[in-house]
């Protein structure tokens, strides 16, 4: 069975690195992007089965590169996890429209955590 893709969508690089040597250590095959541009080219290509993604990036948002997600083909179904620091009730509110499987505040959650959260979004577990 091929491991688990994750897209990691981070401009803190602290955080990016973390959550990729904890996505690997459990066997995951992980891809870094520093904004929502560098986003969007990478999942094109890299074709994730997850999305982490966070909001706040320079050059596109975490939120525009979602909207522009959806509007392709490859994207419209692709599994997305919103992993930041803004609170549900502070993020834009087209993000309800842009089909967010699970919205996580980073800081309440450990990255073995969000390794739980991935397989259930996924609906898969550890073997």
């Amino acid at each position: 069975m091929s491991p688990i893709k994750v897209a990691v969508i981070e401009d803190d690089h602290d955080l990016q690195f973390l959550y990729k040597m904890k996505l690997e250590l459990v066997g995951f095959k992980v891809a870094v992007a520093d904004d929502g541009q560098q986003g969007l080219a990478l999942l094109e290509h890299f074709r994730p089965d997850i999305v982490l993604l966070d909001l706040m990036m320079p050059v596109m948002s975490g939120g525009e590169m979602l909207a522009e997600l959806r509007s392709h083909a490859w994207g419209s179904g692709m599994r997305v996890i919103v992993l930041t620091n803004i609170s549900k009730d502070e993020a834009p509110q087209a993000l309800r429209f842009l089909h967010v499987d699970r919205y996580v505040v980073k800081a309440s959650m450990t990255p073995s955590q969000v390794v739980d959260i991935i397989y259930e979004v996924l609906g898969k577990r550890p073997t």
